[in-house]
Parts: C-alpha cells; sequence; structure tokens
C-alpha cells in the first residue's frame, strides 16, 4: 500500500551533483563551489561557539544575519528573509504564492513559471506543493523570451522562478529586461542571484522605492561567492509584506548557531570573499580561452562555470573526465544534452581539466 499523497508517488526528486568518494583525487568541477576557503575570520568565529551556545536554540529570525545582510544592500532588516540554504528559500516561495492543483480559487491558475531550460530543482518543487508548472523555452542564445510575462499570466501562474545569471548558460540578464519582466507579471518575481558574486551587475536597483514594484524577492546565498556551501545559509531581499508572507510558513528554528555566527563574520569579510571573486573571474577567462582553442565552443559566462558544447559527444566526454577523476556536469535533457557544464576551479584544478581533456 502507499501511504504517500498521489503527487509525492509520482515526483521525480532533485538529482544533485555527484559527490566524490574515497578514492583518490578527484577534482570536482561539477557543483560550483568557490575553489577558495572562507575567510579565517570565519572559521575563528566557528571555532569560537561555545558550549552554551549549542545548548541553548538560536535566534530564531537570524537577526544578526539580517541586520548585516541589510547594512551591506542599504535595506532594511524587514526586508531579509534568511533560510536554510537558498533551497529553503525556494520551497518557501511555492509553498506560500502557488496554489496546489485542486485548490484553486475565481478561475486562477495558481502554478509557478519556469524557464526551459533552468535550475532543476524548480520543476521539483512543483511537484511537491503539486501546483502547476508552466515552462517557456528560452531563446537560441539562452535570452529571457520577450513573451515570457505574456505567457505565465495567461496561465494564471502567480510566481515566476528566473535565474540570473542563469543557470545553467552563465547568461545575465539586463536590468531594464528584468524591470519589465516584473511590470508586466500578475505576480511574484523571483529573481535567483545565486551567482551572482561573479557578475558584472546585480538586479538590487530593482527594490528602489521609486521603481514602484512590490513583487520583486531577489534570492542570495553564501554557498557560492563566500565559499559556505557546507553550511547551508540563503536569504531573500523584499518588500516587507512579501517578507512577511515568507516568514509565516518558515521553519522555526530553520538556521542553526554555527550557520548564523559564520555569516555574519563572512559577511564583515566581504573584501577577503571579493578577492575570490576576481580569481575566480580572471581563471573563468583563461579557461575559456583554453577551450575554444581546443574546439569547444563556449557560452559567455557571468557565473562561476562555463556551459561549453565539446567538439565531440558530451557524454563521451563527461565519462573520460571521470574516469581520469575529473567531474564535470551533465544533463541528459532537451537542449543540454550536447553541452558539459564546467565549475571553474582553482588554477591547478583547470590545468588537470585541460590535461584531461587532451587525453580525450
Amino acid at each position: 500500500m502507499n501511504y504517500e499523497r498521489d503527487n509525492i508517488a509520482r515526483l521525480v526528486a532533485y538529482t544533485p551533483g555527484e559527490q566524490p568518494g574515497q578514492q583518490g583525487r578527484v577534482v570536482k568541477l561539477n557543483t560550483n563551489e568557490n575553489p577558495y576557503p572562507p575567510a579565517p575570520s570565519v572559521l575563528d568565529a566557528i571555532r569560537g561557539v561555545g558550549a552554551q551556545a549549542l545548548r541553548r536554540y538560536p535566534p530564531p529570525t537570524a537577526v544578526r544575519v539580517r541586520e548585516a545582510v541589510a547594512q551591506q544592500h542599504k535595506l532594511t532588516p524587514q526586508q531579509v528573509i534568511v533560510t536554510n540554504g537558498a533551497d529553503e528559500l525556494l520551497r518557501l516561495a511555492v509553498t506560500v504564492f502557488c496554489q496546489p492543483q485542486g485548490c484553486n480559487r475565481s478561475g486562477i491558475a495558481g502554478g509557478m513559471g519556469v524557464t526551459n531550460p533552468t535550475y532543476s530543482l524548480y520543476p521539483v518543487l512543483a511537484g511537491i506543493q503539486d501546483t502547476p508548472i508552466v515552462s517557456v523555452p528560452l531563446d537560441e542564445d539562452f535570452a529571457l523570451p520577450e513573451n515570457f510575462a505574456d505567457q505565465l499570466n495567461e496561465a494564471g501562474c502567480r510566481l515566476a522562478l528566473v535565474v540570473n545569471p542563469h543557470a545553467p548558460s552563465g547568461r545575465l540578464e539586463p536590468l531594464d529586461r528584468l524591470e519589465r519582466l516584473a511590470q508586466q507579471f500578475r505576480g511574484v518575481v523571483l529573481i535567483d542571484e545565486a551567482y551572482v558574486d561573479f557578475a558584472a551587475s546585480d538586479a538590487l536597483a530593482l527594490l528602489d522605492p521609486a521603481r514602484k514594484l512590490d513583487n520583486v524577492l531577489l534570492l542570495r546565498t553564501l554557498s557560492k561567492g563566500y565559499s559556505l556551501a557546507g553550511l547551508r545559509v540563503g536569504y531573500a531581499l523584499g518588500h516587507t509584506r512579501l517578507i512577511e508572507a515568507l516568514d509565516k510558513a518558515r521553519d522555526s528554528y530553520n538556521t542553526d548557531i554555527l550557520s548564523q555566527t559564520a555569516a555574519v563574520a563572512a559577511l564583515a569579510s566581504r573584501d577577503e570573499a571579493a578577492k575570490t571573486w576576481r580569481a575566480v573571474i580572471d581563471e573563468r577567462a583563461r579557461l575559456a580561452s583554453e577551450l575554444t582553442a581546443r574546439g569547444y565552443r563556449v557560452y559567455p559566462s557571468e557565473s562561476n562555470f562555463l556551459l561549453v558544447v565539446p567538439p565531440r559527444q558530451a557524454k563521451q566526454v563527461y565519462e573520460s573526465l571521470k574516469a581520469d577523476g575529473v567531474l564535470v556536469r551533465y544533463f541528459e535533457q532537451d537542449r543540454l544534452a550536447n553541452k558539459l557544464r564546467i565549475t571553474v576551479g582553482t588554477p591547478d584544478e583547470n590545468n588537470m581539466l585541460l590535461a584531461a581533456l587532451d587525453k580525450t
């Protein structure tokens, strides 16, 4: 007998990037982690957490993190919510703003809208919530189509999820295009800026009250730019009304004391983190040049990864690299089956990747 709900029984779970085993050295370029460690002050802060802090529950709203985030972005703490990684924030957004199928009111479909391709967790979250999902193909160069909002409005979507810089292409959508989307869409626009620390610009200006947009949420994470993927800290910026709605559905004590402590220290050490961003950007340019010289088509990227088309079958290249101890990401799906996504590593890691490619 199946005890789970029908939509969970049908659900295909999210598949994370492969984690290396214990055997030998592996060059891990498949999950877009920052290849450099966090600032020493972050490690010192974690070591300074005492037994009393571990014995007690953490601050429920992560107030010190919210204050640090607000100060960095020149907002108020009431415009910030802190979550257990950015993925919890995405789950909250789907839960709060989307209607499960069969619970629609006033003829509104109540679902979520995404692009194709996009972050592969989005459809999984729609399946968990049992909410309708509308997937709109990106243009040939992975640009957001001009009629994206129209298609979502026609379907009655309540939430639009846009990764910017885009995953897995690395394309950065211009601010004016995102602003038009927010103006045209009759729901909440969540701009997933997980990789924004490696980009030339961000969408923070959309939260300027002068723009009169009350339907925009910006997702940020400390996993990528701040090298804290192992601690799971994300946050959202937005209108206080949206933040209040998300906060209602947030788990109690959703971020632990170690994560909160590390997050405050990391945000205070932004200049140190920024050095790693510049190093990644420099290596991104070098790696793109080296791959192009080897016959790869390399898509322009404003992220910490490159989407490439190998000169021979992508899956074969992926498997050859894996056999040689180099992990990259292969997606066996429409528009991506002939491509590989390669995280930008350290110079040594990138050199090992290139040496392995030369052997394939």
